[in-house]
């Protein structure tokens, strides 16, 4: 019920502890709402601050408001004043060892025009193709052609006349010339081959969604790391994560999936692990067989010919703290090695024929001291096959930690560091045709390194509106890599062509995009969504087939 009250004309003021009633005339209240049926004698209680009541009435109106506790805080008093020192806290000196120094970055702004690129096409020539077709001719009027006693008649008469035998040997050098001109030259010799290849090459980058495959469960999650299959790229195999702190609802699923990318409809096998997969890799030597690393910090080994279930699990104890971000294979001669990297700040060995333990264990502290409370979070890891003694690690404070795995000491093993992300650095990867140069991913920039600068990256893109989540460079291509967003977005770089703006950009999903990877023979990509939906797109043949000249010219 709504009841409105108005005091009219009422200027005297009250004294304190003064007592007065007052009723509600219900004529009134009739007039403003008709459809309440109230006594003449109701009215309304109200205590009035500072002491003034009012006298009780027969009917009383009450409401309570009921809210959670953790709903709400405190009241915010709001008022102006000036500053005041509410608490002062004062550093500890003996925590100061175990603080981590941030390095200090310089951002150059440059404030000038901005330029623009415009593309002038001059008239083209147009050719028409023509042809002709020949018929019998040369009869004279009174023959017909097509009377066949006719024709063999004038044909005998002809054929006796002296003139017939002089034309024929007339016409036969005018012939004999042209036989001769057959052999000389190549008639199928294809001219201006070089300005059709220009001419292929000048077409509009471009890229189509030819599948998408999507997580089979009622709760979706994340796809964290994709991997494709060593032989052809038949199949892709998608590790699903939730990273979210203690978001993970109870009834999620624990499974990943390995696809064949032409059967979207259902997964061709279901990886059982005992916790969240993170990341996963197939061996480029033996395609049954993957590792993968946890949320829970564990390395599982599968053998796809033995089932779902993983074939060896490291122990809890002996396996990493943090979730696994990354996990490699090794160039061994047993092909049954592989490494890891957590936010714990350990790169760890592993053998999978014996789980039970890493064989190496690494350390990432600045300091060289191998203390594990000033170690930097590893995020991201590259390991390059030609070069089987290096691998580097990108970590959670932007900084890259080029190591040497055979050195003496532990202390040997870091060799320098690269500085020129604010934030964590989601990708690292070598250049597969440039091992020296590498490209990284954090914040809003992808940057192009030269191991032997350690100063600054050598090329870099500018700041984007959203974050950069993954990246990869192509395998067939020197100057064109790819790179994923969290509005979802697949950007597509070619450093020959554009430096500033991508060459191609696809708005793949509406969720943001967490992973991608590249088939090895360039022409498809597998991005990986928020959402478990992974786009595989189909490049075209621009930016997946090798250029003229494009090898000396990256290099240059």
């Amino acid at each position: 019920m709504v009841v409105l009250v108005a005091l009219l004309g009422y200027h005297k003021p009250l004294r304190r502890h003064a007592s007065f009633s007052f009723r509600v005339c219900l004529r009134l209240l009739g007039h403003v709402f008709p459809r309440f049926a109230l006594s003449p004698s109701s009215c309304l209680s109200v205590l009035v601050p500072g002491g003034y009541t009012l006298n009780p009435s027969v009917m009383e109106i009450t409401h309570v408001y009921a809210k959670l506790r953790s709903e709400f805080g405190r009241q915010c008093l709001f008022s102006d004043r000036p500053e005041e020192v509410m608490v002062d806290i004062h550093p500890e000196p003996s925590l100061a060892s175990q603080f981590i120094l941030k390095t200090r970055k310089d951002q150059g702004l440059q404030a000038c025009r901005d330029m623009s690129e415009h593309q002038v096409n001059t008239e083209r020539f147009e050719s028409n193709s023509c042809g002709m077709n020949h018929v019998e001719g040369g009869w004279p009027k009174d023959i017909n052609p097509k009377d066949v006693e006719q024709t063999i008649r004038f044909r005998k008469k002809v054929e006796k006349e002296e003139n017939y035998i002089n034309s024929l040997q007339h016409l036969g050098s005018v012939m004999e010339h042209c036989i001769k001109q057959n052999n000389a030259i190549d008639i199928y010799q294809q001219y201006f081959e070089e300005d059709e290849e220009l001419e292929e090459s000048s077409e509009l980058p471009s890229a189509k969604t030819i599948n998408i495959l999507r997580d089979p469960n009622e709760v979706k999650r994340t796809i964290t790391g994709l991997s494709w299959h060593p032989d052809g790229g038949r199949k892709l195999a998608a590790a699903y994560c939730n990273l979210g702190f203690q978001k993970n609802p109870k009834d999620m699923s624990l499974d990943s999936y390995i696809w064949e990318i032409e059967n979207p409809s259902c997964p061709e096998m279901t990886l059982k692990p005992e916790s969240p997969l993170v990341c996963l890799d197939y061996n480029p030597k033996d395609p049954h067989t993957l590792v993968g690393g946890s949320y829970s910090g564990q390395i599982a080994y599968w053998d796809t010919r033995r089932g779902s279930q993983p074939v060896e699990y490291s122990s809890l104890e002996r396996s990493h703290r943090d979730p696994v971000y990354k996990i490699i294979w090794l160039q061994s001669k047993t092909g049954t090695e592989a490494f890891s990297a957590s936010t714990d700040g350990q790169v760890l060995w592993w053998d999978v024929r014996k789980l039970s333990e890493p064989t190496e264990r690494l350390v990432l502290d600045p300091g060289r001291e191998g203390n594990l409370d000033r170690a930097l979070g590893a995020i991201s890891l590259e390991f390059e096959p030609t070069m089987p003694t290096k691998f580097m690690v990108g970590t959670e404070q932007g900084l890259v930690v080029s190591c040497n795995r055979k050195a003496k000491t532990a202390a040997e093993k870091i060799v320098c560091t690269y500085d020129g992300h604010h934030g964590p650095i989601y990708a690292l990867q070598r250049n597969p045709f440039f091992p020296k140069n590498f490209l990284t991913v954090g914040d809003w920039t992808a940057r192009i390194w030269s191991e032997d600068i350690k100063e600054s990256s050598i090329m870099w893109t500018k700041y984007q509106m959203s974050y950069l989540m993954d990246a990869c460079w192509s395998p067939v291509r020197p100057s064109v890599f790819f790179t994923v967003k969290m509005e979802g977005v697949l950007d597509i770089w070619d450093i020959l062509f554009k430096q500033s703006d991508p060459t191609l950009s696809v708005k793949v999903s509406d969720k943001a995009l967490y992973s991608l990877r590249v088939q090895d023979n360039g022409q498809l990509v597998a991005c990986g969504s928020q959402n478990g939906e992974a786009t595989l797109l189909e490049i075209c043949s621009g930016l997946s087939t090798l250029q003229k000249n494009e090898k000396s010219l990256a290099a240059a």
